[in-house]
């Protein structure tokens, strides 16, 4: 007769939550570093053909004395820098991260980092805090989600902001009516290492098809947190 497995303790618990995010930390650090290493790569192989230009054979008499002076190499291209970005906002998120173990559940799935107290969730669930800006995915394919998921938390983090709205879908227009883009997008805010947390946003702003997410601080002043 088999043993059955010791329960874990609260602490085995928060234990486990710390590994789980310093793995998953490092794992995003090195697929960013990947994908930067390879932009730079493309930056530098497209700055060296636009710098030599076209080659063609000298002939003639004075081809011995042509002299070929350098060209200057140009400026970065922006789209080239645009793709860049695009690159290593797309990589930082994986598919095959499982963050089930993070997750809280009670009435309300939600999610909170290591070391974000539960009454930092109990007052996200609640409403104190006010939406600053929302990104609607529904409808969208994966890819083209997490993509715009990732631009989204680029841009709002970037400009201080604290508390956003996700919107996902409930699924119903899916195959076998399954949310499967629900499910991605909770995996990939649990990998943002900017995400404090997240709850499943109150009827009236969505219910189970959108979340209310925290994020950390920026430079700009936060969202005022209700009483």
């Amino acid at each position: 007769m088999s043993k059955k497995p010791p329960k874990l303790s609260l602490e085995d618990l928060a234990g486990l939550r710390d590994s789980l995010a310093r793995q998953t930390a490092r794992r995003d650090a090195e697929r960013v570093a990947a994908a930067r290493r390879a932009a730079q790569a493309a930056r530098d192989a497209s700055v060296f053909r636009d710098s030599i230009g076209d080659i063609a054979p000298l002939s003639g008499k004075g081809a011995a004395n042509r002299v070929e002076h350098p060209r200057r190499p140009p400026a970065p291209v922006a789209r080239l820098t645009q793709a860049d970005e695009a690159a290593v906002l797309f990589e930082s998120l994986s598919d095959e991260f499982d963050p089930e173990a993070l997750f809280d559940t009670d009435d309300r799935l939600s999610y909170r980092r290591p070391g974000i107290s539960r009454d930092t969730v109990v007052k996200l669930q609640r409403g104190d805090w006010v939406v600053q800006a929302q990104i609607d995915l529904h409808g969208m394919r994966r890819d083209e989600a997490r993509e715009a998921l990732s631009a989204f938390l680029h841009d709002v983090v970037k400009r201080g902001l604290r508390c956003v709205r996700v919107i996902h879908g409930k699924g119903l227009g899916s195959v076998n009516r399954e949310p499967v883009l629900r499910d991605k997008v909770r995996s990939w805010l649990a990998q943002k290492n900017e995400v404090l947390a997240w709850v499943q946003a109150q009827g009236r702003d969505g219910g189970s098809g959108a979340l209310v997410v925290l994020l950390q601080a920026g430079q700009t002043k936060a969202a005022r947190a209700g009483a």
